[in-house]
């Protein structure tokens, strides 16, 4: 188990979660429960499965919770392409936090590489 808080790709990712949260208060109230609630959502998710998988037990699982993390990384993306089509962002907006995103999946990527070559080391040990 390792503390989450410490991993720089925690700490961006935590960030452009509450940069979302910001960014969807302009949006129109219509859509409180509709695109303002799937990108919080799965803009806090992406920390989220982070954390968790940090607080599991076992290599195995952390790459689990890396995985999820990227599936919500890649719904949020599309979500900003839909609040951009949908002029709710503007384009600089949109292409600001799609940069953010692909350097986080970039980031869980790398922490995913080096989480499975540790896993495999491990498992070779025994």
């Amino acid at each position: 188990m390792q503390n989450y808080k410490n991993l720089s790709v925690w700490q961006k990712a935590h960030r452009l979660a509450v940069d979302v949260y910001l960014l969807t208060e302009g949006f129109p109230s219509n859509e409180i429960y509709g695109l303002t609630s799937q990108m919080r959502r799965c803009s806090v998710s992406i920390p989220a499965n982070i954390a968790e998988g940090c607080g599991r037990n076992g290599k195995a699982e952390l790459s689990r919770f890396l995985h999820i993390s990227t599936g919500s990384a890649c719904e949020l993306e599309y979500y900003l392409l839909l609040a951009g089509e949908l002029h709710y962002i503007s384009e600089s907006q949109s292409n600001l936090f799609n940069e953010k995103v692909t350097e986080i999946k970039r980031m869980i990527s790398s922490l995913t590489t080096t989480v499975k070559a540790s896993n495999a080391l491990s498992n070779n040990a025994n």
